[in-house]
């Protein structure tokens, strides 16, 4: 199911209004079909809604089966069952249990639940639907309107027409409904179709009857929230309001700390020790980080635990109790500052930035006799997670750390580590995701490439730093010095390093092209090979952003980036929420200017 799919779901099955002026008749109608699905959304009877959906996947339509009961003010099931990926979630006043029936494996949460983020039927609609999205904009006056007062509105605002002959109602080309009988209603959404039905109350299951699966007992606040967050930022990212899409573009200044707009994107200046810079981070960027912790730990973490019947959260703090003895302190320090300034637990957030993301990507670097002036230009595609939003917290960083390298880091808010960047040396990095997940007894990638970026001057001395270091998984780079014109491939396991040279033939990447490190995979390689051969002796900045167009670049796009690092400069380009980063403008940053103009801020 694509995400437009589920959004016009979404949309079609919450439509919700503005005033409109209909005819008596059709209102009525709407109303009449309507009302035993209001009903259980508005009132506290108990319910049993069961779906069939046929959901288009890879060109075929795979059935996944919806039920959800709801037994008193405490109480509830839901049942989500799909061929590969299946759920059941029962809560019970004293129980809540998410059980995963392919892994055979069922997670209950004992004890409190969260005072703000838990499942108790009565309002959880409101708890689970965010504010920042389209449709949380309208669920308040769904649920709390009687279906007479919201059938007129639905009329206008969802332009909705009635085809008599059909018994058949239409929203535009995309969405149909009808309505079988008085509890059956049948829906299409752009060719998703479904079945929803209002069927008789069973009584409930034990919460905790799960023969033959494997018990993993967590704290109920703790499972709740998961969940709750998890849906919440979905429904954000599924279908976002003004706020994220066109958010309010407003500088900001605290101590050691600054934000700015330049171009339409976020840039924050930090300076100072570890303690003071994640302090000033915490405080610039609230909002961001929250956004972007409820993507990766919450939505991506509900899905990964879904997919692999493991905790999320545990995998994730096993990781670091193996990466943390490789993390130097300073980074310990700011990530700790930062926590305390979003008020976040600390274990939680030096967790969070050892995330174990493994990215498809592409990287070059072009210099000498392939470009005009044989300028060293360095271009890096990050192909990642559009679809759980982290672009709604993407931040460029400047830093200056007292006693070492300043530096710009292409990122996200609430995340100190690199996985783009450029120092003040003319040093510039981008990595490449491979495979080796679980390879954790080293230094976290992204604590590598900051540290690089922190203590490197010369292409040489990165080098040496991977050389010397423990590593973990498996991971490609591209490096480049723009004050000698120097670049390097790199091919990174734990047990071995490998520096590819420009101009060096691979059996991984083909013959080699002369002042070129050109590193992608399948026929984004091939199409990248091809751009830079093609142009080759004529690259200048805006050919090198042309590069990394789409179909080098893929639909998960997350930021591009064009290092000149000689000259200080970089080119940002970041996704938003209907475009790849590809198809979006560059903004052009100059190192050296914003840190000359840092040095005026932290002075005030």
């Amino acid at each position: 199911m694509n995400i437009r799919s589920v959004r016009l779901l979404a949309m079609a099955v919450l439509l919700l209004a503005s005033p409109a002026l209909a005819q008596d008749t059709d209102a009525e109608r709407l109303a009449a079909g309507l009302r035993p699905f209001f009903e259980v959304l508005s009132n506290n009877e108990p319910f049993t809604l069961s779906a069939t959906v046929q959901a288009p996947i890879d060109g075929k339509p795979i059935p996944v089966e919806l039920r959800l009961a709801r037994f008193d003010d405490q109480s509830f099931d839901l049942d989500v069952i799909h061929s590969d990926y299946s759920v059941r979630l029962r809560r019970r006043k004293d129980l809540t249990a998410f059980a995963l029936p392919h892994h055979k494996v069922v997670f209950l949460g004992r004890g409190h639940a969260d005072k703000a983020d838990h499942m108790l039927p009565t309002g959880l609609i409101e708890r689970l639907i965010s504010p920042a999205s389209t449709v949380g904009q309208y669920a308040p006056l769904v649920i709390k309107n009687d279906i007479a007062v919201v059938a007129p509105l639905l009329l206008t605002v969802a332009k909705l027409e009635f085809d008599a002959k059909a018994n058949t109602w239409s929203a535009g080309k995309d969405v149909t409904f009808s309505f079988a009988d008085e509890k059956s209603l049948e829906l299409t959404v752009h060719g998703m179709k479904s079945t929803l039905k209002r069927t008789a109350v069973e009584k409930p299951l034990a919460a905790d009857d799960w023969a033959g699966f494997k018990a993993v007992d967590l704290d109920r606040s703790e499972l709740e929230r998961q969940l709750v967050r998890g849906i919440r930022r979905a429904t954000e990212v599924l279908a976002p309001s003004k706020a994220l899409t066109k958010p309010d573009q407003k500088a900001k200044a605290v101590a050691h700390g600054e934000l700015r707009w330049i171009g339409g994107q976020r840039v924050v200046l930090l300076s100072g020790t570890p303690e003071q810079i994640g302090t000033a981070h915490g405080q610039l960027l609230g909002d961001e980080a929250a956004r972007c912790i409820d993507s990766v730990l919450y939505s991506f973490g509900t899905f990964q635990t879904i997919r692999t019947g493991h905790w999320f959260r545990h995998d994730l703090e096993q990781a670091y109790s193996r990466l943390s003895p490789h993390i130097p302190e300073r980074h310990k320090q700011e990530t700790r500052a930062m926590a305390v300034a979003l008020n976040l637990d600390p274990k939680l957030a030096e967790a969070l930035n050892v995330f174990p993301e493994m990215f498809h990507c592409s990287g070059f670097a072009v210099f000498g006799s392939a470009t005009q002036g044989g300028k060293l230009y360095h271009g890096r595609v990050l192909d990642y997670m559009t679809s759980i939003g982290l672009q709604d917290s993407a931040t460029t960083f400047i830093v200056a750390v007292d006693g070492k390298i300043p530096f710009a880091n292409v990122g996200y808010a609430g995340f100190i580590g690199s996985v783009s960047g450029m120092n003040a040396k003319a040093i510039s990095l981008g990595e490449m995701g491979g495979r080796g997940e679980g390879n954790w007894d080293g230094v976290p990638m992204a604590t590598l490439m900051r540290r690089a970026l922190e203590e490197c001057t010369t292409l040489d001395e990165v080098m040496n730093l991977w050389k010397t270091n423990p590593r973990t998984c498996e991971y490609y780079y591209v490096f480049a010095d723009g004050k000698t014109n120097r670049a390097v491939g790199v091919a990174a396991l734990p047990e071995s390093i490998e520096f590819i040279e420009p101009g060096q033939s691979d059996p991984r990447l083909g013959d080699g092209i002369k002042d070129a490190v050109v590193l992608s995979a399948g026929s984004r390689l091939q199409e990248l090979r091809s751009r830079v051969t093609k142009s080759h002796g004529q690259i200048d900045a805006e050919v090198a952003q042309s590069f990394m167009c789409r179909p080098v670049a893929m639909q998960s796009n997350l930021h591009n980036v064009l290092f000149v690092p000689e000259d200080g400069v970089l080119y940002v380009a970041n996704a938003d929420h209907k475009s790849p980063a590809a198809e979006r403008p560059y903004v052009k940053l100059n190192l050296n200017e914003l840190l000359g103009s840092m040095k005026v801020v932290t002075q005030k």
